[in-house]
C-alpha cells in the first residue's frame, strides 16, 4: 500500500466513499464500461481503417479526423486502463504510476480539443479564403498533428514533473486527490478557451457562408466541403455537450473547500458521460457524412463479401475446372471453364463495393 496516496484519499474523504467497495471482484458495473471502451476502440479503428484504404480520403481534411479517431481510440484504452487499476488497487500504486493513469485521459482529452481546433482552422481557411489543398504541403498537416500531441503530451506530464500537491493537502483536488487544484483550474481554463475559440470560429464560417453563398457554388468542391463543415460541426457539439459537465465540476472542484461538496464524490458518472463521447463521433462520421457512411458500409460489406461470397465461388470454380479436365479441353471457348462472375465476386474484385 502507498502511504502517500493512502494520505491523500483518506484527507480528501474519497477513501470513507470507497469503503463500500473493497471486494477482489470486478462488479457488473465495471464490466458494462468495459465492454462501452471496447466498442470505442472498434469504432475508431474502423474509422482509421476507412480512412487508410480510401484513397479519396487522403487529404488534409481526413488526416485531421483520423487524429481526432485515434484520440478516441486512446482515450476508450486510456479508461479501461484506469478502470482496471481503480477501486482498491489505487492504493497498491506509487505516486508515479497514479500520475501515468490518470495523466492518460489528460492527454488524450488535449489532443481529441486540440484536434478539435485544427480542424476548426482548416475549415476556415479551405471555406473562407477558398485555399484549394497543395499535395505537396502534407508536411504542415503532420507537423500541426504532431504538435498537437506534444502540447497535449506535455500538459499531462506537468504534475508528474513537479506541479502536484503532493506534501500541501490544503491544495488537493477532491476529485483527483493527487492533482492541484491550481493545475486543475489552469487545464480547465485552457480547454474552455480552445472550445470557445473553436465555437467562434464554426459560427464565422456559417455566417460569412450564407452571406456569400454566390462565392461557395463557385468553388469545385462546396458541396463536399458543406457536408464535411456540418459533420464538423456536429462532432464539435456533441463534444461540448459531452465534457461540459465535468468541466462544470472540475470548476466546482477548485471553488470547494475540504469536503464540502458531496457532488464531487460522484464524479465516475461525469467522466462516463465525458468517455461516451468517443463513442459517438464514429456514428456522427457515418449519419452525418456521405462518403464516410459509404466507406464504412464498402468496409463492412468487403469483409461479408470475402468470407460468404469469394471461396464458395472458388471452390465452385475449382471442382468444375477438375471435373471437366478429361472432358474438353480447357480454353476461352470454352464456357464450362470459365470462372464465374457473381455480383458478389465483381463486388469483391472491385474494392468491396456493394
Amino acid at each position: 500500500m502507498s502511504n502517500k496516496i493512502y494520505i491523500h484519499y483518506n484527507y480528501t474523504g474519497k477513501l470513507d466513499n470507497r469503503k463500500d467497495n473493497r471486494s477482489g471482484t470486478i462488479d457488473a458495473k465495471t464490466v458494462v464500461f468495459l465492454v462501452v471502451c471496447c466498442c470505442i476502440v472498434l469504432e475508431n479503428l474502423m474509422v482509421l481503417v476507412a480512412i487508410w484504404k480510401n484513397h479519396r480520403f487522403h487529404n488534409r481534411m481526413y488526416f485531421f479526423i483520423g487524429n481526432l479517431a485515434l484520440c478516441d481510440l486512446l482515450a476508450g484504452v486510456a479508461y479501461a486502463v484506469n478502470l482496471l487499476m481503480s477501486g482498491e488497487r489505487t492504493l497498491s500504486l506509487s505516486p508515479v504510476a497514479w500520475f501515468v493513469r490518470e495523466g492518460s485521459m489528460f492527454v488524450a482529452l488535449a489532443a481529441s480539443t486540440f484536434s478539435l481546433l485544427a480542424i476548426a482552422i482548416e475549415r476556415h481557411m479551405t471555406m473562407v479564403k477558398m485555399r484549394p489543398y497543395d499535395a505537396n504541403k502534407k508536411y504542415r498537416v503532420f507537423l500541426l498533428i504532431g504538435t498537437c500531441w506534444l502540447v497535449a503530451i506535455s500538459l499531462g506530464a506537468l504534475p508528474i514533473l513537479g506541479w502536484n500537491c503532493l506534501g500541501n493537502l490544503p491544495d488537493c483536488s477532491t476529485v483527483l486527490p493527487l492533482y492541484s487544484k491550481k493545475y486543475v483550474a489552469f487545464c480547465i481554463t485552457i480547454f474552455i478557451a480552445l472550445l470557445l475559440s473553436i465555437a467562434i470560429l464554426y459560427a464565422r464560417i456559417y455566417a460569412l457562408v450564407k452571406s456569400s453563398s454566390r462565392k461557395v457554388t463557385k468553388h469545385s468542391n462546396s458541396e463536399r466541403s458543406m457536408a464535411l463543415l456540418r459533420t464538423v460541426a456536429i462532432v464539435v457539439g456533441a463534444f461540448i455537450a459531452c465534457w461540459a459537465p465535468i468541466f462544470v465540476l472540475l470548476l466546482i472542484d477548485v471553488a470547494c473547500g475540504h469536503r464540502q461538496c458531496p457532488v464531487l464524490y460522484k464524479a465516475e458518472w461525469f467522466l462516463i458521460l465525458a468517455v461516451l463521447n468517443s463513442a459517438m463521433n464514429p456514428v456522427i462520421y457515418t449519419l452525418a457524412s456521405k462518403e464516410m457512411r459509404r466507406a464504412f458500409f464498402g468496409l463492412v460489406c468487403s469483409c461479408l463479401v470475402r468470407t460468404k461470397a469469394v471461396r464458395p465461388a472458388l471452390e465452385h470454380s475449382r471442382s468444375k475446372s477438375s471435373s471437366s479436365r478429361g472432358q474438353r479441353p480447357v480454353g476461352p471457348g470454352n464456357p464450362e471453364t470459365a470462372v464465374p462472375t457473381s455480383p458478389q465476386m465483381l463486388a469483391s474484385l472491385n474494392g468491396g463495393e456493394c
